[in-house]
This record gives C-alpha cells, sequence and structure tokens, in this order.
C-alpha cells in the first residue's frame, strides 16, 4: 500500500514527494530526481507551488522541511533546455512560484547538500531557515549562459549577504563553499554531512515548543518589514504585538512561566 501511494503521488507531482509525519507535525517536500541532480522542471515549479499550497491549509502540519533526493545535491538547478521553449512573458513570473516557502505561514527548512545552483538556490533563499551539509556548494550561474537570475537569486542574495558579495558571487559565477556561506549569512547552520538529519530534527523540535501563531505572525512581520522604511516595519510589529496580547497561546505563556511549567500552545 506504500509503494502504491508513492506511485500515485510520482504521478501528481513531477519529480516531487511529500511525506507527512503525524507525530511530529512535519512535512517533507522531497525534489526527487537524484539521477539528475535533482533539476527541476517548469511543471515542477508550479507543482511545488501547489504543495506549498495544500501543506498551508493542513492544520496537522507545523513545520516544512525541503530537501533533496540522495546526497550529491539538493538541486542543481532547472532545466535548461527548457528555457528556449517558452515566452519571455512566462520567464518573467518564475519568481512566483518559487517564493512559496516564503508566502506559507509556516516555519520553512532548507535541508542543503551539495550542489544547490540556480533556482534549488533561489529555492532555499526563500526558506526561514538553511541547514546545510559541509558538502554544500551555492551557486548562481546564470552568467555563464548569457543569462541572469531570474526567481529571486539577485535580490535575496544581495538582502541577506549585501550589495558587494552578492556581485562577488553573481556577476562572476561563483561557487560559495559552506563555510564562506555561513559567513555570509546565507546559511543558518553548517553541520557534517552525516550529522545533518540530526541539526534539521533538532530545529524542528525547538520550532514546535513555540506557539505556531506567534510564529505564523512573527514570520508575516519580520517578511513585510523588509519591504519598507524602519518606521512602517515598526507599525506593523506593533499591531501585531497588540493582537497577540489577546491570544490564548499568549496567555497559555504567562500562566505557564508563573506556574514554572511547559506552555500547551494549540496556536489559537
Amino acid at each position: 500500500m506504500e509503494q502504491q501511494a508513492k506511485e500515485q503521488q510520482a504521478a501528481k507531482w513531477d519529480h516531487i514527494e511529500v511525506e507527512k509525519n503525524p507525530q511530529r507535525k512535519t512535512a517533507t517536500i522531497i525534489l526527487n530526481r537524484p539521477e539528475k541532480m535533482n533539476t527541476l522542471s517548469f511543471l515542477g515549479r508550479s507543482h511545488l507551488n501547489q504543495i506549498f499550497e495544500e501543506l498551508n491549509r493542513d492544520d496537522d502540519v507545523r513545520v516544512i522541511i525541503l530537501k533533496g533526493a540522495g546526497t550529491k545535491a539538493f538541486s542543481s538547478g532547472g532545466t535548461i533546455s527548457q528555457f528556449m521553449e517558452r515566452h519571455p512573458e512566462e520567464l518573467s513570473v518564475l519568481h512566483k512560484n518559487v517564493a512559496a516557502p516564503e508566502r506559507s505561514p509556516k516555519p520553512v527548512i532548507a535541508q542543503l547538500q551539495g550542489y544547490t545552483f540556480g533556482v534549488g538556490l533561489e529555492i532555499a533563499m526563500a526558506c526561514d531557515f538553511r541547514v546545510a551539509s559541509d558538502t554544500t556548494l551555492l551557486a548562481l550561474p546564470e552568467i555563464r549562459l548569457g543569462m541572469i537570475p531570474g526567481s529571486g537569486g539577485t535580490q535575496r542574495i544581495a538582502r541577506i549577504a549585501g550589495l558587494g558579495r552578492a556581485k562577488d558571487m553573481i556577476m562572476r559565477g561563483r561557487r560559495i563553499p559552506a563555510d564562506e556561506a555561513y559567513q555570509w549569512g546565507l546559511l543558518t547552520t553548517v553541520v557534517p554531512q552525516e550529522q545533518l538529519e540530526e541539526a534539521v530534527q533538532s530545529l524542528v523540535d525547538e520550532l514546535l515548543q513555540f506557539s505556531p501563531l506567534a510564529l505564523r505572525v512573527l514570520k508575516q512581520v519580520l517578511n513585510a518589514s523588509q519591504e519598507g522604511p524602519l518606521s512602517a516595519g515598526l507599525e506593523i510589529e506593533g499591531y501585531a504585538y497588540g493582537m497577540l496580547r489577546s491570544t490564548e497561546d499568549f496567555r497559555e505563556g504567562v500562566e505557564a512561566f508563573n506556574e514554572k511549567r511547559k506552555p500547551n500552545f494549540v496556536g489559537r
């Protein structure tokens, strides 16, 4: 039955699998094309967006993990041959599907190893956390094809690592190893390959301790504040802070603190 379910899922999504763990309250999205370094087709990008939309509505999922099959790559990028088959207008909106992890109201962890190139890196940069093995290599090599990144790569790299580093990386088509990427702030943490799964699950444990409602609001506040001046960000933060004052989770958190016990957050 389990094999049949996987085959049905494989037919539904283009080289992408979804595994849910009800006990852990997690869902793992797997880019599953290891023989092609988990390259992502145009259809796969659309399917990734649809998968996130489904998981966003699933109250039994509190944390989402995004990983690549095998150990050689998270994703080496897009299917290059397909670009010449697409209309320029279609290419200009590719960033919308790639931003699905960023739009998700739930914490999203990218589990990275090996080649994390092109759209693979752009997807990872749209996640909230990037837990990487020491084998990870980051690159946006589009300049080598006479092209530029088109799914958020130029913008997110520059905003996180700074304009100078973004130019150094993208304009030269450089491959950035894990230790350097961590120093730039592009990676949340770097661990030996054999400890990667454990590090991701440890982060999941940490996130599950917190109120899912507070995490959802916090993610919205942090993301929205990047789009405007400090004054606007302070207003957004203030409104969210006031709103959370009336929630059951905040009351539970205060009571648990006073009673010196572990809180039981329910997301309301």
